[in-house]
């Protein structure tokens, strides 16, 4: 397949009627520079998905008595799972929407990372987490196509899953987290 060093061709596949395979390619976009990247990178065709889904969305909050009542009457469901990551200064609130969770996020220190987000950009969206199969290898992969990440080796997060995060300058300004189920 010809490529653009730094561009992605992406192919679409069509059959003509006696079944013989046709595909059509575009090539020549720079998708570096663009938000989108994430989706064609996830998802080429030409690849193994090691991305399964979209495992929850986190939400940084800075007063949780008053931010759970909300999620709970906007979900319409309670609380499934609420947790202290110690060793990241943060206590989560999970809730089950469908195959995927939202988790909330509130700092158990002025300066942990949560209380630093909120003092910046204030609450809300703080960033978008995809489960993998093989965090290891998902890594490898990424840094092959030019994602940048914060920390070098996945870490233990909360929900039973090791995790490690993608820079926003790498990723279109989105904190991307990349986890993995404990064994």
């Amino acid at each position: 397949m010809d490529s653009v060093q730094n561009d992605f061709d992406f192919r679409f596949t069509n059959f003509d009627e006696g079944g013989k395979e046709k595909i059509k390619k575009t090539a020549g976009y720079d998708w570096n520079s663009s938000p989108c990247r994430l989706f064609f990178i996830f998802c080429r065709p030409e690849t193994k998905q090691m991305i399964l889904k979209i495992e929850h969305l986190g939400f940084a909050v800075a007063d949780a008595t008053q931010a759970v009542p909300l999620f709970e009457k906007l979900l319409g469901t309670n609380v499934s799972k609420s947790e202290e990551v110690v060793s990241e200064k943060v206590r989560t609130w999970f809730f089950r929407v469908g195959e995927s969770q939202v988790e909330l996020l509130e700092s158990l220190d002025p300066e942990g990372v949560i209380s630093k987000y909120i003092s910046k950009r204030g609450e809300g969206m703080h960033h978008v987490a995809f489960l993998c199969d093989d965090i290891e290898t998902e890594m490898i992969r990424l840094q092959s196509e030019g994602f940048e990440f914060i920390n070098p080796t996945p870490k233990d997060g909360a929900d039973n899953k090791r995790i490690v995060f993608l820079h926003p300058k790498s990723t279109g300004g989105v904190l991307v987290e990349l986890c993995q189920e404990k064994p």
